[in-house]
């Protein structure tokens, strides 16, 4: 499990919320078994038809992976910001692998 910190500013976000970030961020540990902890950051600009802002960031081992979405509805972006870090996690995945083949034939050579 994933620790993970929701900050809601200026209202109290519902539980179902809670709940939807909390399975997204769970969703994530399949792209990257390294997620330290994650923080949420959930805030609008004007109470009357108001845009609401979504800022993820993950704490990687080595590196911090961060999303900002922004929409209508806190739901769609939750959504929108955790494919953002699905994407970004991928992209971090694929260039270590690379890094780690190219240190086993550097060590190959050597030998």
């Amino acid at each position: 499990m994933i620790k993970t910190n929701i900050t809601s500013r200026h209202f109290k976000s519902h539980e179902t919320l809670n709940e939807l970030i909390q399975n997204g961020i769970e969703n994530l540990s399949k792209y990257n078994e390294e997620i330290l902890y994650a923080d949420v950051i959930l805030s609008f600009e004007k109470t009357v038809n108001s845009v609401k802002i979504c800022e993820i960031s993950i704490k990687l081992r080595d590196k911090i992976i961060n999303s900002k979405e922004s929409t209508d509805d806190f739901g769609k972006s939750i959504d929108k910001a955790l494919n953002k870090i699905e994407t970004q996690l991928l992209k971090y995945k694929d260039k270590n692998k690379k890094d780690k083949r190219d240190l086993k034939k550097d060590v190959i050579k050597s030998i």
